[in-house]
């Protein structure tokens, strides 16, 4: 194989890495987060009732968090690599730096909830106050704070796209609706916090056919 071939199939790699960490990371964190919506009262003052019946369902969704920020992490940087030499200093350290605070948040929040499933049992009844700060703090970060980084990131990555045009304009567009909903509704809408992982399974699809379209042109204009 020469240089140039290398060079090709290099290019067409690394999109279908940032494919298929897209679609890994969004198939994980929407299973996560649905698991907790249906098994944790939206309301952070409630008094913990959950934590009888539903401890096992929120663990499972715990122990996905994780490698949903793996695969994230594995997302960002193939993305990175997939602008190359067209990024902007600007728009990707805000880039960069947003997708990092989202995923420590995310991680913050799951350790949080982690830690009240370990010490409910051992809490005695009279200091039930740290079960209600913890679990408020839990839902602060995870679906404000953290949202919030989601929708910053969303709204660097269509701009970095409609500069070097990695995407089509319309997704561009379509990026900073959903972004600007995140910003203003997270917190007072329970589900919008699933549009995030969606926005990245759409992004990571659109990718995937693209490189298996780029892969199948290249493998008819290959003579025999």
């Amino acid at each position: 194989m020469s240089q140039k071939e290398r060079s090709i199939d290099q290019r067409l790699t690394t999109p279908r890495a940032a494919a298929i960490a897209g679609i890994l990371f969004a198939v994980l964190l929407i299973s996560s987060m649905v698991l907790i919506r249906i098994s944790i009262p939206a309301d952070p003052t409630e008094a913990g009732r959950w934590l009888q019946d539903s401890a096992r369902p929120v663990s499972l969704a715990l122990n996905l968090v994780p490698f949903a920020g793996i695969a994230f992490l594995w997302f960002i940087g193939v993305m990175r690599d997939r602008i190359g030499e067209h990024e902007d200093r600007f728009f990707a350290t805000v880039f960069l730096g947003s997708g990092l605070l989202f995923l420590a948040m995310l991680f913050i929040s799951a350790a949080i909830a982690g830690g009240l499933l370990v010490s409910y049992g051992a809490t005695p009844p009279s200091e039930r106050s740290a079960y209600l700060f913890g679990r408020a703090l839990t839902y602060e970060v995870a679906n404000v704070y953290a949202m919030k980084m989601a929708g910053v990131f969303m709204i660097s990555t269509a701009t970095i796209s409609i500069r070097t045009m990695i995407m089509p304009r319309w997704m561009a567009l379509l990026t900073y609706v959903v972004a600007l909903v995140l910003l203003l509704s997270v917190g007072y809408v329970a589900w919008a916090i699933l549009l995030f992982p969606l926005w990245v399974l759409l992004i990571s699809i659109y990718i995937l056919i693209g490189n298996l379209s780029g892969r199948s042109a290249g493998a008819a204009r290959r003579p025999a």
